[in-house]
């Protein structure tokens, strides 16, 4: 996986167990697009004490999924739900029973909501 896109995913999850300067650092960093130099010269600190702040952050979002798992299980449950959506569409485009497409559907929809 893109590593920026696994950090996103950790922070969502694992964002509110940091403290608030390692939250300040990530944000800074990743959502406001800022470089290492200048978040230091916003945070009145050196570049590498921001780059090993931001380093420590990491470690700290990876040692978590290592020990919870939670990203991996969202992203396997999210698979797991696509695949019951694709069979869902085999079945209803195969199926001339009214009542089992109304099932079908109503089954689509709520996979529909899980993933959105």
């Amino acid at each position: 996986m893109d590593d920026i896109l696994q950090l996103t995913l950790l922070y969502d999850f694992y964002g509110e167990l940091l403290t608030q300067k390692q939250k300040q650092v990530y944000e800074m960093y990743y959502q406001d697009d800022l470089s290492l130099s200048e978040i230091g010269e916003e945070l009145s600190v050196s570049r590498q004490a921001v780059q090993d702040q931001f380093k420590r952050t990491e470690k700290i979002l990876l040692g978590y999924e290592e020990k919870l798992q939670l990203v991996a299980r969202f992203q396997a449950q999210n698979k797991a739900v696509r695949e019951m959506k694709h069979i869902m569409e085999e079945v209803e485009r195969k199926s001339p029973d009214a009542i089992t497409v109304q099932a079908i559907r109503k089954m689509k929809q709520i996979a529909e909501d899980i993933l959105s």
